[in-house]
């Protein structure tokens, strides 16, 4: 994320400095509600000064072979800063409420956090996180995933050009970008008892690597800690 800072740096800078004709938005982008109750405390030994939370909220297109599953809205957070004068980071909360699969006789998919988590970016990729989905349906269990805590789908993520960097607001800090992972995996359902063979082929599980896409329109805003 260092170098998500550095480009929201720099635009503002940028912006601050000079103003050039032709280059203004045709007209303001939406700009959520952020909710930083969930920002996990800077960890022992924390350099001061150099830690700020980071409230994410998406709006996130899982595409599974032919089948797109629109997610509706997800919130993350996490706090990032130095411990001894090297780059850290302490994960806080993943959100998201179920989102109903469409042809499905009802079904919903609500995503939930695997444990793992790198948003420390690079010229690779955005970020990595783990995840695994929750379905939801009267007649399936209450454990019935795709994916586990145990076992989840390993998603990275890298810029998408169709929703380039900007920035929002310079006080506070908000910025905008797109991301895409068209490299996810996505296994057979866990824990559905009897109507496993049934949710695998309604959504076509399991589905290989480059089969899929994970997509994100992603509002960002920082905070001091």
């Amino acid at each position: 994320m260092r170098r998500l800072l550095a480009a929201a740096a720099a635009a503002l800078s940028a912006a601050a400095l000079v103003a050039l004709p032709g280059h203004a938005s045709a007209a303001p982008s939406p700009v959520p509600d952020f909710d930083f109750s969930a920002c996990p405390a800077p960890p022992a030994g924390a350099d001061p000064g150099t830690w700020r939370c980071e409230a994410f909220v998406s709006q996130g297109v899982l595409t599974i072979g032919e089948r797109d599953i629109p997610l509706g809205e997800m919130r993350l957070t996490f706090s990032e800063g130095e411990v001894d004068g090297k780059y850290a980071q302490v994960f806080g909360e993943l959100r998201h409420a179920p989102a109903r699969i469409k042809d499905a006789f009802g079904a919903s998919m609500q995503l939930k956090y695997g444990g793992y988590s790198d948003f420390l970016s690079n010229d690779e990729r955005r970020g990595e996180l783990d995840i695994y989905a929750v379905l939801r349906h009267p007649l399936l269990p209450r454990e019935c995933t795709i994916g586990t805590r145990d076992a989840p789908l390993h998603s990275v993520v890298e810029d998408d050009p169709a929703v380039p960097f900007e920035v929002i607001s310079q006080n506070p800090t908000t910025v905008k970008f797109g991301v895409v992972d068209t490299q996810i995996a996505v296994p057979r359902t866990t824990g559905c008892g009897p109507l496993s063979p049934v949710a695998d082929h309604l959504l076509g599980l399991p589905s290989a690597s480059g089969k899929n896409t994970f997509k994100q329109v992603t509002y960002v805003r920082f905070k001091p800690l």
